[in-house]
């Protein structure tokens, strides 16, 4: 039997090495704490180092710097819209008051530096409140180098989406690749990338140059490491520890089978990332998913539900009462060569002109350009019960070599290993791609013979392709006078199927407005926070923009650091209203 390892002796333990949990240890770091953060994987990261890394943060310093100011009334009016009966006032005040304070504290403080997403609009541009932009931040991007040797534990961009385990970000970057083989600017500036990438590898084995999810957690990491905080990989949370009702810490488990107690004097964050793995939990919270195997989530494996367990343990209680239990995305499963198969998001390709998105009987039942979100929730009401929940994302030749499908990229990649594994079906004609794909033929001609009458004048009657700001965002802006809407019609056809998949989970563990963990009373347990995925989300189990996960993850980590260090946040001046 292996002995016990000594004592660590720290303020305050973080579980998870996320956006969520870095931004609670760094700013406790940099408030005075000693920090320790314990990740159970081999490298730290979490769903953020696969994530575009986007935080939606109404009234942020770079959008008033930009001009564009508005009153903390009208992101509350567009979340009471969108949030209906699951409106939390309390939180959502603390995440609005706070979320600009956070940006403003770590651009200022740390090694976490921003650009804006200034012209990024919300997803229902149809509901009061809502804004064209200036309520979205990203991570700027990094030079990898500057962690040193810590650069080996950092998980790498998922590989299903980048290109050579180039993270390529959203935005300009990732036009200026779909449009590599139209414009000569856009050429260039793929091919100075690539080559950067390239380069990278032959002299550090990974590319150097990060940018969205993955420059976020690099940054953090960055910071953490010159606060002296102690990250540890390969460091699973088996229990917590308590004292006279309160958490003072837990047992920490390692690979040697080793366990080493961690106390800590100010407390325990949780920011394990949810359960989207934890197939127990699924099947309880998951309609779509019986038996808790009919789902397929985007991140990382080991995100199984950690941290709601052992909330659990010391009394915790997690919300199932939510609307939408997961943060639901389209995904494809694409085999890979040692025999696994991987979950392509589908985040992307969804809004560009020449695609549509079919049932098995070859229905239409969505605007495909909408929210990945809104698209499975679509789905999942257009299945009739006891049928698979599956959709085929359908397009031709023309569209699938300028933009890709899925996991198959655009020209000039071949799509030839994408067909062999069975992944990407091909078909000389409409009937042949439906025998292909099992839909049916009938059906599916018919559905794209309707949408190409109007397609043809940039119309979608029946769904409203290009019909928000969101859409058109999403579109390509070449295409006139809808850039989501163009007729299919030039053969041979492709299609990719799409089943139930999620970017992460919503249900997760009652918090009060300082990240406080309740107990089943509504109670804070003393000594215990929760950010994140672990935290239930401040949403209510909507999705109203993009980056409404890792924005409250990083204001609530930053509001549990200040909580956990006794330094009071007093409530924000306007400053979207400030003169300059």
């Amino acid at each position: 039997m292996t002995s016990p390892a000594p004592a660590t002796h720290c303020d305050l333990l973080v579980v998870g090495s996320g956006a969520g949990g870095l931004s609670a240890a760094v700013t406790a770091a940099e408030l005075g704490l000693r920090v320790v953060v314990v990740e159970k994987a081999p490298v730290y990261g979490g769903t953020t180092a696969w994530s575009g890394g986007w935080m939606w943060i109404p009234r942020n310093p770079l959008a008033v710097e930009a001009g564009i100011r508005e009153d903390i009334d009208a992101p509350r009016r567009y979340l009471r819209h969108e949030l209906g009966d699951q409106y939390d006032p309390d939180r959502i005040d603390a995440f609005l008051h706070h979320g600009p304070r956070m940006v403003e504290f770590f651009r200022d403080r740390t090694a976490l530096q921003f650009i804006d997403g200034n012209g990024m609009p919300d997803f229902h541009g149809d509901t009061p409140g809502a804004a064209l932009g200036g309520r979205s931040v990203c991570a700027a991007p990094f030079d990898a180098r500057q962690l040193g040797p810590h650069l080996a534990d950092l998980r790498r961009p998922l590989d299903l989406v980048s290109l050579w385990g180039m993270g390529i970000a959203a935005g300009a970057d990732l036009r200026h690749f779909l449009h590599a083989m139209q414009a000569w600017p856009s050429l260039v500036h793929a091919t100075r990338r690539v080559t950067r990438h390239l380069l990278d590898l032959v002299l550090y084995r990974r590319g150097m140059h990060l940018v969205a999810g993955n420059a976020l957690v690099a940054r953090l990491a960055k910071s953490a490491l010159d606060r002296r905080v102690d990250l540890r990989v390969c460091s699973p949370v088996l229990r917590l520890l308590e004292e006279g009702g309160r958490v003072v810490g837990a047992v920490v488990g390692s690979v040697q089978g080793r366990e080493t107690e961690v106390r800590a004097e100010r407390g325990v964050v949780l920011a394990c990332g949810g359960f989207p793995h934890d197939r127990e939990r699924r099947r309880d919270l998951f309609p779509h998913a019986p038996t808790g195997r009919e789902h397929w989530s985007a991140a990382p494996p080991e995100n199984t539900g950690d941290g709601l367990r052992l909330g659990e343990s010391v009394g915790a209680h997690v919300r199932t009462d939510l609307p939408h239990a997961g943060a639901w995305a389209p995904v494809s499963l694409v085999p890979r060569s040692d025999g696994s198969t991987g979950h392509f998001p589908h985040l992307i390709e969804r809004g560009k002109p020449g695609l549509i998105a079919v049932t098995r009987a070859g229905r239409r039942f969505v605007n495909e350009a909408g929210p990945y979100h809104d698209f499975m929730a679509a789905l999942f009401s257009a299945v009739a019960p006891g049928e698979p929940v599956q959709a085929w994302l359908v397009c031709d030749h023309r569209f699938i070599r300028r933009y890709g499908l899925g996991h198959a990229k655009p020209a000039p990649m071949p799509l030839g290993p994408s067909l062999r594994s069975g992944y990407l079906q091909r078909g000389r004609d409409l009937a042949a791609l439906a025998i292909a794909c099992g839909i049916d033929a009938d059906g599916l001609r018919a559905a794209v013979e309707a949408f190409n009458v109007e397609a043809r004048h940039g119309r979608d009657p029946a769904f409203g392709r290009g019909s928000t700001p969101y859409n058109r965002l999403q579109g390509d802006a070449a295409q006139q006078p809808n850039p989501c809407v163009a007729p299919i019609e030039h053969g041979p056809f492709y299609a990719v199927r799409t089943v139930p998949g999620s970017l992460g989970t919503f249900a997760g563990l009652r918090t009060d407005a300082s990240a406080c963990v309740l107990d089943g009373r509504g109670a804070p347990i003393p000594g215990l926070y929760a950010t994140g995925n672990d935290m239930a989300s401040v949403m209510g189990g909507r999705y109203p923009s993009g980056g409404i996960t890792l924005g409250p993850a990083m204001t609530f980590g930053f509001i549990a650091g200040h909580h956990a260090a006794g330094v009071c946040l007093p409530d924000l001046p306007d400053l979207s209203m400030k003169d300059h």
